[in-house]
């Protein structure tokens, strides 16, 4: 009876933490741009809405709360057992776009890559990668669905990131480990780091000094890294996708639809104010903003997903 009682309280607790309402403002990004020119084994940066996306952010101190690797597209998979367990998983087309991640109500999973079309999202790409290395990290990450989301995790970063003068010193042994002393599972982060750790990728390593080769790298635990460290490494490529092109005939910038309302936005407090610094009261229309649809995709569809040319901020 208690258990019962248990589970159904913390799934009420985690849907009310997960609830993310719709967006307020348009994304400023080209999501059709960004979803035929991404690669598989990006990095996507995801700016969250929800209650737990709010925590995140004021831990870590990002705007960037989730994380998730991009695989490709079913086709795009090569090994027929890795393309079975994504159907196990519920993939039925082969041309739906995939990201794997960590969601707390779910667990490891794999989702398309349209259910993120209305955020604001930032890829970063690892550099240097081989292809060849690229698949591992892959069937590293699909190999982890059904993994259990380590909720205690994101409380154990929380610890982390406080100072130690105001928490007992004992306290540091139990970071990230089960009573047994096993390693527990992961988030959306660890599991991204941990693909990339398969392959001696490098995310933030650890830089030592070496008496023989001058420095040596060490690599870092799994379960520190969040999504803003995929921004901060230096292995990896930011890309952006600016919701109008700088590409377009200079100077793009005065092409840009600006109000003619002659206000300033305040962030803080979602309010508009005047060029004389007082408050002006506007109705805001919903964010239904939608680009330029692209023809569908059918079966004939190149599938190398290569775009022609990196898009560098």
């Amino acid at each position: 009876m208690l258990g019962k009682l248990y589970r159904k309280l913390h799934k009420k607790i985690v849907n009310w933490l997960i609830h993310e309402p719709p967006p307020s403002e348009v994304p400023p990004c080209d999501f059709d741009r960004l979803k035929y020119e991404i690669r598989p084994c990006d990095v996507l940066l995801m700016e969250g809405r929800s209650r737990i996306s709010h925590l995140i952010r004021s831990v870590i101190q990002s705007p960037w709360t989730h994380a998730a690797l991009y695989i490709g597209r079913l086709s795009d998979i090569e090994d027929e057992e890795l393309q079975q367990i994504l159907r196990d998983y519920g993939v039925e087309k082969e041309n739906t776009r995939l990201v794997i991640e960590g969601l707390m109500d779910k667990g490891t999973v794999v989702s398309p890559l349209a259910s993120y079309r209305h955020h604001h999202i930032r890829i970063c790409r690892p550099i240097g990668l081989s292809a060849a290395d690229a698949q591992l990290v892959i069937t590293y990450a699909i190999r982890a669905l059904g993994e259990g989301y380590n909720v205690r995790q994101l409380l154990d970063l929380g610890r982390f990131f406080l100072p130690w003068s105001i928490l007992p010193r004992s306290w540091g042994s139990t970071l990230f480990r089960t009573p047994t002393g096993e390693p527990e599972s992961g988030v959306c982060s660890s599991l991204i780091a941990e693909a990339f750790s398969s392959v001696q990728f490098p995310v933030l390593p650890f830089v030592e000094t070496h008496a023989e080769t001058g420095v040596e790298l060490i690599q870092r635990n799994p379960y520190l890294f969040t999504p803003k460290d995929f921004d901060y490494s230096p292995y990896f490529e930011i890309i952006k996708y600016p919701l109008f092109s700088p590409e377009e005939p200079l100077p793009y910038y005065r092409r840009l639809p600006w109000t003619k309302e002659n206000v300033i936005y305040q962030d803080y407090f979602g309010k508009y104010m005047n060029v004389h610094g007082k408050m002006k009261k506007i109705k805001k229309k919903p964010a239904t903003f939608e680009p330029p649809k692209e023809p569908p995709e059918t079966p004939d569809e190149p599938q190398d997903n290569q775009p022609p040319e990196d898009k560098q901020s």
